[in-house]
């Protein structure tokens, strides 16, 4: 098996706004399956779309181009154009309308831009929205069956436009009480409350998203017999034995949550974090921010036997199959787009809300500022 099929195993993430010599060469070296863009990453729109392009240009196959482009305040794409509403107002407005509306200019503004997955709909339920876990404003509802119906609502109208999903945070940030990109957070649940809540949303979804995201956060009932505190990431029993074996997503795309979060770059070395992951049962590694550790993470899994990787090349080929090309590129299509955003924000927010975006400093979660 060659350097190129294993780099198909990491997803990473790029420094600037421009492709430099460097990078290039990094990136033409690994073959990565894949790219997540972030706010650092983007100045204009016609600056985003050579960045989309150039990255896809020095790909050997199709790679995975993706984004968080969620609504409110983790909506990349508003550096450049209007914020979307976010998934609770969106929820709280109880509108189906808007919420397919909010799916498929979302789906047709990625395509414009370049990519052809977008890492949501968020699956997490909305219990506090005061708490410190980086969920504020992010879940379609206040219950499972809320979040079941809104959130396919979107994943399906996203789909429609030729973007790829993924669900996130299986198992669950919902009852996190810490930041999973500050520390690891420990959630006390038994297995019958998990699934009767956390797990619900991702049991009715599944055959309907393209990926699945594993958070980061630690539920002791998953490995009762392991001393050390093992993150949903790391766990054999959460991804192989209970996603892929009891739930039934044995085929389907699998991605860890940053690697380079807190929870994790507090508690692991990195060999142990790419093996581990890969062995737990993930596909696809993401390294969003230490782009020189790419290199590394290719190391590792070069050294990895061969058959501990197969089927992982496999679903990410199958996955990529599914992959759209990008829309033609033209500067008039994304301002009428981003129009209809705002027209969106109004309808679900009114004017004088609309008016005032959500606040991007960091204080809330790094997921603001990424």
């Amino acid at each position: 098996m060659s350097s190129f099929d294993v780099g198909q195993l990491i997803l990473m993430g790029i420094p600037g706004t421009e492709l430099k010599p460097d990078t290039a060469s990094l990136i033409k070296s690994i073959q990565p399956g894949g790219f997540i863009i972030f706010g650092r990453n983007i100045e204009s729109s016609d600056q985003l779309r050579k960045l989309t392009d150039d990255l896809r240009s020095i790909s050997k196959t199709e790679p995975f181009i993706t984004i968080d482009q969620e609504g409110g305040r983790v909506s990349r794409l508003r550096l450049i154009g209007a914020e979307p509403p976010n998934a609770i107002q969106l929820s709280i407005k109880n509108n189906p309308t808007l919420i397919k509306k909010h799916g498929k200019l979302t789906g047709q503004l990625l395509r414009l831009y370049g990519f052809n997955l977008n890492l949501c709909p968020v699956l997490d339920i909305s219990l506090d929205e005061e708490s410190d876990n980086s969920l504020k404003g992010r879940c379609y509802g206040e219950s499972a069956d809320q979040v079941i119906t809104n959130a396919a609502l979107f994943n399906k109208a996203m789909r429609s436009k030729g973007i790829l999903s993924c669900g996130k945070h299986f198992p669950g940030y919902t009852f996190a009480s810490c930041d999973a990109h500050e520390e690891l957070p420990t959630v006390n649940r038994s297995k019958d409350q998990w699934e009767s809540i956390e797990c619900a949303p991702f049991r009715a979804l599944l055959p309907d998203l393209d990926s699945v995201m594993i958070c980061h956060t630690h539920y002791p009932f998953f490995d009762p017999e392991n001393k050390k505190k093992i993150p949903a990431s790391l766990s054999y029993n959460v991804i192989t034995k209970t996603l892929r074996d009891q739930l039934g997503y044995d085929n389907g795309l699998v991605i860890t949550d940053d690697l380079d979060m807190g929870a994790i770059l507090n508690e692991f070395g990195f060999e142990e974090t790419i093996q581990g992951a890969i062995i737990a049962g993930n596909d696809i590694v993401m390294i969003c921010h230490r782009t020189e550790m790419a290199q590394g993470a290719l190391t590792i899994l070069d050294k990895m036997p061969a058959v501990s990787i197969t089927d992982s090349l496999e679903r990410i080929y199958n996955t990529k199959t599914k992959i759209k090309p990008p829309s033609e590129f033209d500067l008039q299509s994304a301002q009428e787009i981003d129009e209809q955003i705002w027209n969106l924000r109004v309808e679900t927010l009114g004017e004088e809300l609309a008016k005032k975006k959500s606040i991007e400093d960091g204080k809330r979660s790094p997921v603001e500022t990424y």
